[in-house]
């Protein structure tokens, strides 16, 4: 494993000791966070194994408000499970401008721990995983939600919206870049909640006919 000298001292991660480089593990809608920050880094497509990716945190603020939470995802351990997602790479001074961003929006407004893991690079090139930090929503997260039916899912997500905007687009973002970069992989979970959700938004499903 290719590790990152002087790891953080978690959560806090603004006591990071300045490794050379890191990689920033994003398996949700991560990429419109990372743009809005200011950032333009370099990113890999890939994939960790032991989690599998779910819609059972809640969420109050970017995607939907204190009286009506909407549904974003978390990690749930899953010893068989395969999670694809994109690693953003940080260098030098990102690195804590980057961290402090993050663990604003994930941490303290999301309350998301923060776990190192071994991310698996789709580029044939790499032939040995990195360790990344992602961001986990576990069941004792305050607005974790749990499971719940694809159905139910989707009808939560349909009427959500918060200050980055409708927990549709969340959803949809998510299941668009599945599709483009990691074609091969079928995420029942996701595309049976995106699915669902054709039954209740006539215009999702006008466009997904064109």
């Amino acid at each position: 494993i290719k590790c990152l000298s002087s790891l953080p001292p978690m959560p806090h991660c603004s006591q990071y000791f300045a490794p050379s480089f890191l990689l920033l593990l994003g398996l949700g809608n991560s990429r419109n966070m990372w743009q809005s920050s200011g950032c333009n880094n370099s990113y890999k497509v890939g994939f960790i194994r032991g989690y599998s990716r779910r819609f059972w945190q809640g969420d109050t603020f970017h995607r939907s408000n204190e009286k009506m939470p909407g549904r974003v995802v978390t990690l749930q351990e899953d010893y068989d499970a395969c999670t694809w997602g994109v690693a953003y790479e940080v260098h030098g001074e990102q690195i804590a401008a980057s961290l402090q961003y993050l663990n604003m929006q994930e941490a303290v407004l999301g309350g998301y721990d923060t776990k190192l893991v071994k991310f698996h690079p789709q580029d044939k090139e790499a032939d040995e995983p990195i360790l990344a930090l992602v961001y986990i929503a576990t069941p004792q997260n305050p607005t974790y939600l749990g499971p719940a039916s694809e159905e139910d899912i989707a009808a939560q997500i349909i009427v959500s919206s918060g200050h980055s905007g409708h927990n549709i687009e969340y959803l949809l973002r998510l299941a668009d870049f599945m599709r483009y970069f990691c074609p091969q992989v079928e995420d029942e979970h996701l595309f049976s909640i995106e699915e669902a959700l054709v039954p209740s938004c006539p215009v999702y499903a006008r466009l997904r006919s064109l």
